[in-house]
């Protein structure tokens, strides 16, 4: 196995663990409180209930989100971010804000060009 070669900055590592299309939507929704399973499903329309699953678990993994089991009947799981589940999001909230600009302006220019065509 090759050895990894080192990172010129922190934009690597930070995208290993929040690569992909849904790790960062997934802590996006449990910065405010911890969610069950099913509730993520809901709150992100489109993913399957295995990748669900696999992005769950890598995010444990790498120390993002915590899984807490609650020995009841029925028995219930629940996700939350960790601390440093929270300092990401909270590196996240600006690159949130850029991308909500940068979708408007993608909208804007869209319409303008849409406007021209009709003449």
């Amino acid at each position: 196995m090759a050895a990894k070669k080192p990172y010129v900055c922190g934009i690597g590592p930070a995208f290993e663990v929040i690569g992909g299309k849904w790790k960062a939507l997934i802590l996006w929704e449990l910065h405010l409180q911890p969610r069950r399973f099913g509730e993520l499903r809901r709150m992100l329309p489109g993913i399957s209930e295995k990748m669900l699953i696999q992005q769950l678990r890598e995010l444990e993994t790498d120390g993002i989100v915590a899984r807490e089991v609650f020995h009841e009947v029925p028995p219930r799981v629940e996700y939350s971010e960790t601390k440093l589940g929270a300092t990401l999001n909270a590196a996240l909230g600006p690159l949130a804000d850029w991308g909500d600009r940068y979708a408007k302006r993608v909208e804007a220019a869209r319409k303008q060009s849409e406007a021209a065509k009709r003449g």
